[in-house]
């Protein structure tokens, strides 16, 4: 039986070999974007939250989930970026897949424009062409899942990536993914707690795989943060940032949860 992750990725492979557009063309298109308007700094964003001693709070724009089903399919995304960066959030994410969490590259657009955070692409990056159309939405940073590719495909794509000025987030489940990641020079890495075949939350992962990340490397914790305990516990585990959805999509006051996650009054 197909899993989540199985299906996901398919259809994604399937639609970028079916794509008519020119690869070297677009990747043209991205390195004259990425000279003319830079990003604004995914990472940095991070590590100056950190070097302040507060959690950083990547937050992210979800309308649904093909676990959880709608969470919140009428948001609109610069209302909800805008209280993100109110409650103190560092950056953002938002989901541009339209078929499995009903995002678009719209959202994206929309939300990087009612803030000065940095942003992003939440996405199944497959193929060269998504690192490109990345950076030509505006996104300030990539998701490569080390579990939706060969070793071969993760490391052209985070070169990719860094060649258009787009940071990478290089997202691992247990410690053979994070080796994969560290051979290809990650300096962002988010250990997911949610497990892509069962989609099922392990808490104790992301705290277990923690003193395995280098001091270098900016760690950051996704899926499973329920509140300001979990955030503490991972923060108290050497965690720099969390990547928070669900329970930030659904708050009744988005600008009081993201305020209680990083720590701040």
């Amino acid at each position: 039986m197909a899993t989540y992750l199985d299906r996901i990725l398919r259809a994604h492979r399937e639609r970028a070999a079916a794509d008519p557009r020119s690869l070297p063309a677009l990747v043209r298109s991205a390195e004259e974007a990425a000279a003319s308007a830079p990003t604004r700094g995914f990472g940095a964003a991070l590590r100056a939250a950190s070097g302040l001693g507060r959690l950083a709070v990547i937050a992210e724009v979800k309308r649904r989930s093909p676990s959880k089903g709608p969470l919140q399919l009428d948001l609109d995304p610069e209302k909800l970026a805008r209280a993100y960066q109110d409650g103190g959030a560092a950056a953002l994410s938002v989901l541009t897949d339209g078929e499995f969490f009903g995002g678009s590259p719209s959202d994206l657009a929309a939300a990087r424009a009612g803030t000065d955070l940095p942003v992003l692409r939440k996405d199944f990056t497959v193929a060269a062409l998504d690192v490109c159309d990345a950076r030509l939405m505006g996104a300030d940073c990539v998701l490569l899942i080390v579990a939706a590719l060969d070793q071969d495909e993760l490391r052209d794509l985070h070169a990719l990536a860094a060649h258009v000025g787009l940071d990478a987030l290089v997202e691992v489940h247990d410690e053979p993914e994070l080796e994969r990641a560290l051979d290809v020079g990650a300096t962002l890495v988010g250990v997911n707690q949610r497990d892509l075949v069962t989609f099922e939350v392990d808490q104790r992962r992301a705290v277990r795989m923690a003193p395995r990340i280098p001091d270098d490397v900016v760690k950051i914790a996704e899926s499973g943060v329920r509140g300001a305990d979990d955030a503490r516990a991972l923060h108290d585990a050497g965690y720099h940032a969390v990547l928070v959805g669900e329970g930030l999509v659904t708050a009744a006051d988005p600008v009081t949860a993201v305020r209680q996650l990083t720590g701040g009054p």
